[in-house]
């Protein structure tokens, strides 16, 4: 607590509280989680008043007005600062009908435990505003360089008390409170002087969970899990959005303050839904960590709670109709299967090979689709739509006769053991991924990690499909935010996923002629550009993805990535969040192109560090090849 005179009081009992939520979804919509923290603050005020930044649809009116007494709408301009500037000044003199004031936003999740203990907590200390969180001193910051910040309760929480919300200095203030922007105007010209404003007005603040206690900066970010075992009630959204190099170098693991958040009753789905509409996908992954590596410990499917199941293969090399039964064959459940082959010789082939192999199979049919342009994309999406959109099935597992013969004999044949031994290598880890879906409503998909043995993806998987990503994605009304130098993507097109969460792709009309020719079937074409798609447009629905790994395939893929990175992170010094930093301070961005080489010689070479890489270089191989050869990349990149 600050050393000033102490002016302020403890809340009275029976006192009256006011809440002004500020809430903003570019969709104009209100998620689950909102409603959620809006009926846990209920009981604590004696008013909530939600202010929309931006537009609101009806739908999210009717979810907000059970929750809160009025709800405002603004234009979506100076961020929840100047929403709380407006708020207050609708309420106008009503404001002395409270006791207290709390400003706060749709920044957190919660409450993930009682809000209760906290308020009652807070209410008997003597002072005139409190946050729920604070932000340490710092001698340096990225807003503010060499000078620092100064120690403040943080902006997302603050309540304010009487003594201070009737004072001459409180009205001075939201008048001459700055325009800002942009985010950065609002973090200097708020929450970096809002504190000492008032301290210095000779008012005195509180925080109830302070950060130095967790040996950090930034507690909310950054010790969320101890926050939550000590009873804050409220888990930030940026743990789950927050740079995952930044979050590794300080041990943040997400998924254990959703396992928290969990124990203490939150329910999670509304967290994930709405992280999967507004967080680019495999940001979400790392942050979240929302990979499973299923075994033992893992819940199996639970029989008495059936899902409907279809497997829709599409089979171009016949040859390997057996081993793809073999694998549907683990599934727990009786399932429907579905086969899409190009010509009726093959059709004929499969149909042959599954009379000759038993098993549990409900309806059984093969397809003869019109054209083999787009390969099983065409097929799932338009040769089998009816089957996607008859909301017959619970489940789909998609899987084709995969052989890559184009890289080769290993490299292909480990790209289609990669994504059978992770989907469907025996009964025990099927049951088990149908048993994620059994658990998680909101579970839309579920598939192998990135491919990355045998092929360069790490750091370049977009390839050159994001221009015609973006456009599509743009068409089709997908607003989740892309990743930035890989998509999180089923490479190799098989997965889990729940036909709903499908929906955005199945609902459009595509045509074979939509694919192109067979020379169409490369990077930039649409059937490259759906494969990376899954992700976003079931995030956009509400649905997240999980990777799944089976343990032993975990343990060579862990075991090569470990290697790989360890002998890339030697080029650089410092933690991985610096590297990358740096990289991209002196020019690569990250799209694996010649180019992005080429501007990174040209920024060190105007920095002086070519010459001194020379001199480093020049000792241990022939002089100056490996500037050359940097030069030489840029150079074929632009013909």
């Amino acid at each position: 607590m600050s050393a000033m005179r102490a002016s302020g009081s403890a809340f009275p009992e029976g006192g009256r509280r006011l809440v002004v939520y500020v809430v903003y979804d570019r969709r104009g919509g209100v998620d689950e989680y909102v409603v959620h923290a809006l009926a846990g603050l209920r009981e604590h005020a004696a008013r909530i008043l939600v202010v929309v930044n931006g537009k609101l649809t009806p739908e999210g009116r009717a979810r907000l007005e059970p929750v809160s007494d009025e709800v405002l709408v603004r234009d979506n301009v100076g961020f929840d600062i100047w929403a709380h500037k407006e708020a207050l000044e609708h309420v106008g003199a009503g404001l002395s009908e409270f006791d207290e004031v709390v400003l706060t936003n749709d920044t957190w999740f919660g409450p993930v435990r009682p809000f209760g203990a906290v308020f009652e907590r807070m209410d008997a200390l003597e002072i005139d505003f409190w946050g729920m969180t604070d932000h340490s001193a710092e001698d340096w910051h990225m807003f503010t360089g060499s000078a620092g910040v100064p120690h403040h309760p943080q902006s997302f929480w603050i309540a304010v008390r009487r003594s201070m919300f009737t004072s001459e200095r409180w009205a001075r203030y939201w008048q001459d409170l700055p325009e800002m922007p942009g985010y950065r105007d609002a973090v200097l010209g708020h929450e970096l002087v809002f504190t000492s404003v008032f301290r210095d007005a000779g008012f005195v603040d509180g925080v109830a969970f302070r950060s130095e206690d967790y040996g950090s900066a930034n507690a909310s970010l950054l010790a969320p899990v101890a926050l939550m075992e000590d009873g804050c009630p409220l888990l930030k959204r940026r743990v789950f959005f927050h740079s995952p190099p930044f979050l590794d170098r300080h041990a943040v693991i997400g998924r254990w303050a959703l396992e928290a958040a969990a124990a203490g009753g939150y329910p999670t789905e509304l967290a994930l839904s709405n992280l999967a509409r507004n967080v680019a996908p495999k940001v979400l992954n790392a942050d979240a960590g929302l990979m499973d590596v299923l075994g033992p410990d893992d819940a199996p499917y639970d029989p008495a709670e059936p899902l409907r199941v279809v497997v829709v293969a599409h089979i171009f090399y016949d040859e390997m109709t057996p081993e793809i039964l073999e694998r549907a064959d683990t599934l727990p459940v009786p399932y429907d299967f579905v086969v899409t082959t190009p010509d009726p010789t093959r059709a004929e082939r499969i149909r042959e090979h599954i009379a000759r192999l038993p098993g549990e199979r409900g309806d059984v049919s093969v397809r003869v689709v019109e054209s083999n342009d787009g390969r099983d994309q065409s097929a799932f999406l338009v040769g089998c739509r009816d089957v996607l959109s008859s909301g017959r099935y619970d489940v789909v597992v998609k899987l084709h006769s995969k052989k890559t013969p184009q890289d080769g004999y290993n490299v292909g044949t480990h790209f289609r053991e990669q994504q059978f031994l992770n989907l469907l290598p025996d009964r025990d880890h099927s049951s088990r991924v149908l048993g994620l879906f059994q658990r998680e409503k909101g579970l839309g998909l579920a598939f192998p990690p990135m491919i990355h043995i045998g092929y360069p993806t790490l750091g370049r998987a977009w390839w050159a499909n994001k221009p015609g990503f973006e456009r599509l994605a743009d068409e089709m009304g997908i607003r989740v935010p892309l990743d930035d130098v890989s998509p999180l993507a089923p490479y190799g097109s098989m997965f889990f996923a729940r036909p709903e969460a499908l929906r955005l792709l199945v609902d459009r009309e595509w045509r074979y002629s939509d694919f192109g020719g067979a020379d169409a079937y490369q990077d930039g074409g649409l059937a490259h550009i759906l494969e990376r798609m899954p992700s976003y447009a079931a995030g956009e629905l509400g649905f997240h993805s999980r990777t799944i790994v089976a343990p032993d395939y975990a343990a060579v893929s862990h075991t090569a990535l470990d290697f790989k990175l360890d002998e890339m992170s030697a080029t650089i010094p410092g933690y991985a969040h610096e590297k990358i930093d740096r990289l991209r301070t002196v020019g690569y961005v990250g799209t694996g192109s010649g180019a992005d080489f080429l501007r990174m010689y040209m920024r060190l070479n105007h920095m002086g560090v070519v010459h001194r890489l020379r001199r480093v270089m020049d000792p241990l191989r022939r002089p100056g090849r490996w500037i050359r050869a940097m030069v030489d990349v840029g150079r074929r990149s632009r013909r």
